[in-house]
Parts: C-alpha cells; structure tokens; sequence
C-alpha cells in the first residue's frame, strides 16, 4: 500500500489529501487544470515540502515527521510532460544514462529488455531531435525505467502530443501496464487516456479528494460528474476467445457472454479491456434478427439517471457483475417500459469497440 498525507499551500490554492492506493497496476489522479494533480505527484516525488506530510511506500517510510528522502534517494522513475533529453546524446546514451548510476545489484530492468517493451530498437542511434514527439516521449519513459524504480510517476506524459502520437504511444503505455510488475501513479485531465490505462482512480478537485476507488465504480457512480457528460462510458473486463484473421474482428468472452470488437493483437486467453461508450449502447426488449448490429448482451436495468440533455436519460445496467451505460431518449424509456430489474438487451456496434 501507498500512504499519503499532505497539506500544503500557495497562496490561494492548498491541498489537503489523505490516500491510501494500491501498489499495482494504474492509478490515475484525475481532475480539471488546477485541481492539484502535479503538486501531489511532486509531494510523492520529494519535489514539494512541507512540514506534516507523510508518505509509506509498502514499509518504507519515505517522509514522515522526523524523515524526509530527498527525490534521489526515493526508489521511484519520473516522466514529465517533456521529454527532456539530452540533446547531445543519442538514444542509446540518454537510455543508459541513469542504468549506470545505479548500483548492479539494483539493476532489475536490463536495457534490452525495455528497448524491445518500448519499440525503440531502430531508434538507438539517432538524436533527440531525429525522433518525433511519441518516439521522444518513449524515449524518455524507458529512461526512467532503466533506474529500475519500484514506482513510475507519470506526469501528463502525453499532453504536449499531437493525436498521431497519443495514438502510437498508448499501446506502450497499455505494455508497460500489463507485462511489468511496477506501480503507475498517472497523472491526467484526459478521460480518453484514463478508461484506457488505469485500474483506480482518484479524483480532485480544488486540492481536495472527491473520490477514489476502482475506475468501473468510479465511471458509473451517479454521484460522480463522469455519467454527465457527453463521453459517459464504462470499462469492462473480459478475455479473449479468439481471433479471426478473415473479418479482423476478436470474440471476448464477456460475463459468459460473447463479444464482437475490431481490434488486432490480442491472444486467446488473454485479459483485456473494453471502453463502451454509453451512446454506442441501443437497448431492445427482445433480441432482434437480421440486424447489423452483431453484439447483444442480456442485462439487467439498474436505475435510470438523468441527463444533461433534458429529452434523454441514462439507464444503468448490470452486466454480470459489472456495469455498463446506455443513453437513450426519455421517449424510448417510456416505450419500453425501463424500471429496474427489467430484462433488456444492450445492442453495440463491433466497429464502436477497438
């Protein structure tokens, strides 16, 4: 576990977070600009202090009141939204930068083996300025893993990238999730980049914590703002069935039922994750024929929430023991008669899940 406790201020912005966080996978701290995500990842960092903070990594302490671990004694890799790296070095130099002043014994990542995570075998010899914004970007996140860290920081590691480049680097990111064993602390605004990375999220506001929890719990809670808004999803969990080289689309096997999507590069038996998106969801009383829609999950309505939109609602559904969204307008809610406990079928379109 990773315990938190900060209170700092500057002028008039403060924080006052109190946190307890899992030591795998991802965990996002999400939240408007100004919300306080960078200053507690530099408070977890060593960067910020200030009397009264504490923090244990597992059973380290890292700062309490009569501790604090300066940034380089504090096992931990930092990416920032620039790369930053040396210019005059090439790759191969700027990647070994920081594996060679560590000791051996603590060399736990090797440089091949996060060259090839990374992609970036075909880069080593070129210059930082030979390189585009995800390739500078990976760059630098394979430096900080060559410190081999027991924990990442990830500061906005994408805001300064152009679509293309989000688009080249979030399967890397997505890699380093799930084929190496160190916690992410992922700090973002981008709720794109947050249901496709993170496991648990936490959220801010004004210094504050709103929320925290698992990301599916957090997406579909209605107390929370993510069901209000025009990009409402959920993130559900499945497996790979198989693959189907003639029509390029995958078969999940979803809470024992079966999931069409179009994406590449997955293997049978593995874990994944799907984004719906709760405009991509139709619901029908009984499952239809002839339709081109080729996925069709029984569920079963949970409530109905309002909607920003005054001649929609929200419908959530219980899926297994997961959830999932759908927003329809309040005339197909009459029409079919939606209250809980109803039996429905969710209808998503293959091509809408990649």
């Amino acid at each position: 576990m990773i315990q938190l406790d900060f209170q700092l201020g500057y002028g008039n912005f403060s924080l006052d977070v109190s946190l307890r966080l899992p030591t795998s996978g991802v965990t996002a701290l999400f939240g408007r600009s100004g919300s306080g995500k960078t200053t507690l990842l530099r408070c977890m960092a060593g960067l910020e202090y200030q009397l009264g903070g504490r923090m244990m990594f597992k059973d380290q302490v890292w700062q309490n009141s009569k501790t604090f671990l300066p940034v380089h004694r504090r096992p931990l890799g930092y990416v920032f939204q620039e790369a930053s790296l040396f210019p005059h070095l090439k790759v191969i130099n700027n990647l070994l930068y920081g594996y060679k002043r560590i000791p051996t014994t603590q060399q736990k990542l090797q440089p091949d083996q996060v060259i090839k995570l990374l992609g970036i075998d075909e880069l080593l010899q070129r210059y930082p300025d030979q390189l585009s914004g995800g390739q500078r970007q990976r760059v630098a996140i394979g430096r900080a893993l060559l410190t081999s860290p027991q924990l990442l920081l990830m500061d906005e590691p994408m805001a300064s990238l152009d679509a293309t480049s989000k688009a080249e680097i979030l399967p890397f990111l997505e890699r380093l999730r799930d084929e190496l064993e160190i916690p992410i602390i992922y700090v973002s605004h981008s709720i794109e980049e947050v249901t496709r990375l993170a496991d648990h999220l936490v959220l801010l506001d004004q210094g504050q914590v709103v929320a925290q929890g698992a990301l599916q719990t957090l997406l579909t809670d209605p107390a929370l703002p993510f069901i209000q808004t025009e990009s409402a999803s959920t993130v559900l969990r499945a497996e790979v069935l198989r693959t189907d080289a003639g029509d390029g689309l995958t078969e999940l096997r979803l809470e024992h039922q079966s999931l069409l999507i179009s994406r590449c590069g997955l293997q049978p038996g593995q874990a994944t994750r799907v984004r719906i998106l709760a405009r991509d969801v139709v619901l029908a009383r009984t499952p239809p024929d002839e339709i081109s829609l080729l996925n069709c999950l029984e569920t079963r309505v949970i409530d109905i929430q309002p909607d920003p939109n005054p001649s929609q609602a929200l419908v959530r559904l219980q899926l297994g023991q997961q959830t999932l969204l759908a927003r329809v307008s309040k005339r197909s809610a009459e029409r079919l008669q939606l209250q809980p406990g109803l039996v429905i079928y969710a209808l998503i379109k293959g091509v809408a899940l990649a």
